[in-house]
């Protein structure tokens, strides 16, 4: 959001408080209202969606089309059409962000889930689909009585690449592979995807379907809300230096695109069925994102996208303002359009397209293909279907907000995304009726105003981490130790060791807030802030006991410090945990609950922030002294790996069947057979020379058996390494996860399918995806099996 639209919105959001915008109102207007507008072919749910959209755009006239362009999309008074807010925010749990939401209404708050960082630390894809769902079910709930959209800018789907990012606990972390599954299964459950049998959500789409209501072709295109896939491509900094993200060209090697940047949008809109497209602000190679005609239509033709594109709010106008791309303004328009974006978050459209068309850069059928795709969106969300109220999802309201179900689910989700990275001599779980006072420290330890991260609206029913504590223990105290997280004063620390030494155990809160990461701000350390180091440190040295060290926040810490501090005998990361961290938290510290989560991003050491935030380079470059980045490239030394993450209980592996070799023969191509006839060896095969590569999966039977006293679930990650032909090999991949619960001195069976062109290819300097021949080794925490491919 840039900080035009920032300011204009805070202004709206303060004269909608002062008229007290309400949804109590009885005759809300929608299209297609009778007895006057229902009458218009647009309006006729036989038709095609495509029939449909069109003979709209068909009645439309220049001036009313290029109104539609923008977020705040006019009204068409004299077709029954009202104005449309198409920005509107869920990116976990319906947000206060976009003006298309208020909660001013009947709706006070809607239940916050933990930040996506957070979620993503579960690994868990049926977690990730029932959050989407329920964010969902809460958004249509709040459009049917006016306070939202049905347009939602969600998910980020960028790659964690750089730890200094501050839009980093946005999203589900470092790994291509997880980020996608999580934009799948967000997408598909926020959309409405997948109902069918799932309790009282049922497909009610197949339902009206039957019923002769939809047309068959198009019933399979049913919306419950639009989700969108953000922020295309490669925008991963915020403000570093003299780089802001208005201005910034990311410069990417072909291959980092295929393999890195580009595999999460490829999936959420293949797999996931995404119905939005939002092209960010920066540049790459040269070209601003929302100008890359070759990109924006490789996402329709290659990949299938049926959807709408929007601009990041005001990328339109960065084009000329801060990117100087082109010298006018009308320019900026034609080229972003004919690129194939179809509307802009702001005003710049509105302002310059009439001007750019009657000086001939651009033809009334630009604005028709774009205004296909937008009425195309809505169509299929049953916005032109008459009464909402009436319609699909007509009877979800306030009541189906804030539910039992849905605050459990919060709960489960902070649970299972909690990290424990340290442990020693097993100091928790604590055991309850042996602890007779505990005491909470920290500037985080008992505020609510942080626990969601950004992209929060009003939750339910928050609460801090000391308000869960007195659910455990009777006696329980807090001190702050720092004024805020900043923490450029220790005058709070005397009270804070005062308050340890009295209490029998002690619990310290550190890390981060809003204040040191969030959208427009990257961090420039990676140390705990101001002097919460040296808060820790005291409060550890005074306690009776060893300390329970809680981390908050979304960007990687280098703690080493107190990984190595034997006065400090549990560390574990809580991220954002939303609204119901705090009681999340007390549950894992007592043991009522066994911590499974799993670090979905690499925690690197204070010493990487020597590293240019700007080199979007992944792979690693020994001569420049260049380590790389992620888990998959990175060369150097780490605070806490990928995927790292301990349990109350012990687990062990035994593979139970794989194959050892792996043959093509008969899947080749007529082109490769001939080269493999007149060269005697070959170290890879391109992957589309294959002509079937779904006949080559194969199944990974693995038993995990819980050996330890404690029920638990447990995350298994299956690992791959190719052989390394050429520089720029990942150093390993993961290539499957699953969790999986097993009860104490009980064995789970578990299939994994591994499709060697998706799994074991990577990818060669001129992105073209290619299968290694040789010998692949899989990892599964100790256990190693190696595969060999073979022509």
């Amino acid at each position: 959001m840039s900080l035009q639209l920032k300011s204009l919105f805070f202004i709206l959001q303060l004269l909608a408080l002062l008229i007290s915008i309400s949804s109590s109102d009885p005759n809300p207007q929608f299209p297609c209202q009778p007895p006057h507008f229902n009458s218009y072919p647009f309006c006729n749910t036989s038709l095609s969606i495509t029939d449909r959209a069109q003979s709209l755009i068909s009645l439309l006239t220049l001036e009313e089309k290029i109104h539609q362009l923008s977020n705040n999309a006019s009204g068409i008074p004299r077709l029954g059409i009202p104005p449309y807010e198409w920005w509107s925010e869920s990116l976990h749990g319906v947000a206060s962000n976009g003006p298309g939401v208020n909660f001013n209404g009947y709706v006070k708050a809607a239940t916050s889930f933990p930040q996506v960082l957070v979620t993503a630390a579960s690994f868990n894809r049926t977690l990730w689909f029932k959050i989407g769902l329920a964010i969902g079910i809460e958004a249509k709930a709040m459009y049917n009585v006016g306070q939202a959209g049905l347009t939602f800018w969600a998910p980020n789907i960028n790659i964690f690449r750089d730890p200094r990012w501050g839009r980093g606990q946005e999203t589900p972390g470092e790994d291509p592979m997880v980020v996608s599954a999580y934009a799948i299964q967000f997408v598909k459950g926020f959309q409405g995807g997948s109902w069918r049998g799932s309790g009282e959500l049922i497909d009610r789409f197949e339902r009206k379907r039957a019923l002769g209501g939809y047309n068959d072709d198009e019933s399979g295109d049913r919306l419950m809300n639009s989700a969108c896939c953000k922020h295309f491509i490669a925008y991963d900094l915020e403000k570093w230096k003299n780089f802001s993200r208005y201005s910034f060209n990311a410069v990417v090697t072909k291959q980092d695109m295929e393999d890195t940047y580009e595999p999460p949008f490829r999936s959420c809109i293949q797999q996931g069925k995404a119905s939005c497209l939002m092209c960010s602000y920066n540049a790459v190679n040269g070209v601003p994102a929302c100008a890359q005609g070759d990109l924006l239509q490789k996402a329709r033709n290659e990949w299938g996208f049926k959807g709408y594109i929007t601009s990041d709010c005001d990328a339109v106008a960065t084009v000329q303002e801060y990117q100087n791309y082109t010298r006018k303004a009308d320019d900026a328009v034609a080229l972003v359009l004919k690129a194939g974006m179809d509307i802009n978050c702001g005003s710049y459209l509105v302002r310059h397209t009439r001007t750019t068309i009657e000086e001939g850069k651009l033809q009334d059928k630009d604005i028709d293909r774009a205004l296909l795709n937008l009425f195309s969106v809505q169509l299929r969300l049953g916005l032109f279907d008459g009464d909402p109220r009436k319609g699909q999802f007509g009877e979800l309201g306030p009541q189906n907000i804030c539910t039992t179900e849905h605050k459990m689910l919060a709960l489960e989700a902070a649970r299972q995304g909690i990290v424990l990275l340290k442990n020693e001599k097993k100091f928790l779980p604590l055991n309850r009726n042996v602890v007779s006072s505990i005491t909470i420290i920290g500037p985080m330890a008992n505020n609510i105003s942080n626990m969601g991260g950004d992209y929060t609206g009003f939750p339910c029913d928050p609460k801090s981490f000391y308000e869960g504590l007195l659910g455990y223990v009777e006696k329980a105290s807090y001190a702050s130790g720092c004024s805020d997280v900043p923490c450029d004063s220790d005058a709070g620390f005397i009270d804070a060791i005062l308050t340890a030494k009295k209490a029998d155990f002690v619990v310290v809160v550190a890390g981060l807030d809003l204040s040191q990461e969030t959208e427009d701000h990257d961090r420039v350390s990676l140390l705990l802030p101001g002097k919460q180091m040296a808060l820790v440190s005291s409060v550890a040295a005074a306690s009776k006991r060893p300390i329970i060290l809680v981390l908050t926040g979304g960007g990687p810490l280098d703690v080493s410090f107190a990984e190595g501090d034997q006065n400090i005998a549990s560390i574990l990361w809580v991220g954002y945990p939303g609204e119901a961290g705090g009681k999340a938290l007390a549950e894992v510290i007592f043991g009522d609950f066994n911590p499974g989560g799993r670090l979905p991003m690499t925690w690197y050491p204070e010493s990487f922030t020597k590293i240019a935030m700007n080199d979007m380079n992944m792979r690693a470059n020994p001569f420049r002294g260049y380590p790389g980045r992620t888990y998959r490239f990175f060369t150097g030394n780490r605070v806490y790996g990928f995927g790292q993450g301990l349990s109350y209980t012990k687990f062990t592996y035994k593979l139970l069947s794989a194959p050892r070799t792996l043959s093509l023969s008969g899947s080749f191509t007529g082109t490769l057979t001939e080269k493999i006839l007149h060269q005697r060896e070959l170290d890879y095969i391109h992957v589309d020379e294959l002509t079937s590569c779904d006949s080559l999966s194969f199944y990974v039977h693995i038993s995990v058996a819980n050996v330890g006293d404690m029920d638990g679930s447990h995350v298994v990650m299956l690992f791959s390494r190719a052989p390394k032909i050429f520089e720029g090999t990942p150093e390993k991949q993961l290539i499957a996860f699953d969790r999986v619960h097993t009860s104490s001195y009980v064995s789970t069976e578990t299939s994994i399918i591994v499709i060697p062109c998706d799994h074991l290819s990577i990818v060669d300097k001129h992105g073209k995806r290619i299968l290694p021949l040789g010998e692949h080794l899989l990892t599964l925490g100790d256990l190693e099996h190696s595969v060999s491919i073979v022509t």
